[in-house]
């Protein structure tokens, strides 16, 4: 088969990036709407934010679509499948992460993780995988933490769904390989978005940290949508099962 003549061309192809009304989804919706694929972009409820992700895509020409659903509720997530229906690529960005010692979590909050962060991801590869392999071709992509290998302290339940996360990703990657659907984890480390902006403002804690970076920065949502953007092409259609780290060397 002869190479295509640009690999990275997604035309035709339809992505659902969850969580990506802002942050590194964003960038990823972002970075496969102009690749050329129809994205549906995913916020837990309708938000000014979501809106103005959907109209600044829509200004670009990318075929930016919305849908909306608390990933904590599985029939929202079965809408969501549903909505997305057909889709070629998935993106498992959203998450929701807390701080505390393992006695300071309740049951609530406990689930309130494992069912957005891991149960939402196992629903929509289960609900979307099969159609991908029944149609030879299939991305799926999820953002991964660099707390699911060494956790943080305090960040005990977040990190272990994460390593569960990663751990589903390797079995799918297993099971659709043969059937041209590819399953692969991007973990970041440490990226300036919204969510992290509060403890890298203190400059007590973020100078050090960068220092300890062998790039001497902060990575942005865009490092790790170039990388997403790879993995969802044909470009990588012989890479499925990596764990792919963007932290400017600071695992080394």
């Amino acid at each position: 088969m002869e190479p295509a003549t640009n690999p990275f061309n997604l035309a035709g192809r339809r992505a659902l990036v969850t969580g990506s009304s802002r942050g590194i989804g964003r960038a990823v919706a972002f970075a496969l709407g102009r690749a050329g694929a129809e994205v549906f972009f995913h916020g837990a409820a309708d938000s000014p934010a979501l809106e103005e992700s959907l109209a600044a895509a829509r200004a670009e020409g990318i075929a930016a679509r919305k849908t909306v659903g608390d990933l904590r509720d599985s029939q929202a997530v079965s809408r969501i499948a549903a909505e997305a229906a057909g889709a070629d690529i998935l993106v498992l960005n959203a998450s929701v992460q807390s701080y505390g010692r393992i006695e300071d979590f309740d049951d609530g909050e406990f689930e309130r993780m494992v069912m957005t962060n891991l149960r939402s991801s196992f629903r929509l590869v289960r609900l979307l995988g099969p159609a991908m392999a029944g149609r030879g071709w299939g991305r799926i992509v999820s953002i991964g933490s660099v707390n699911q290998g060494r956790p943080a302290p305090r960040l005990a339940i977040y990190a272990a769904t994460k390593a569960a996360q990663k751990n589903l990703m390797l079995t799918a990657a297993k099971e659709w390989a043969a059937s041209g659907v590819t399953v692969n984890t991007v973990t970041p480390g440490v990226i300036a978005t919204d969510r992290n902006a509060k403890v890298l403002s203190d400059p007590a804690f973020a100078d050090p940290l960068r220092e300890s970076i062998p790039a001497k920065r902060f990575g942005t949502a865009e490092d790790c949508a170039g990388i997403v953007l790879a993995l969802c092409s044909d470009a990588c259609s012989y890479v499925t099962g990596a764990d792919v780290v963007v932290d400017g060397g600071m695992s080394l």
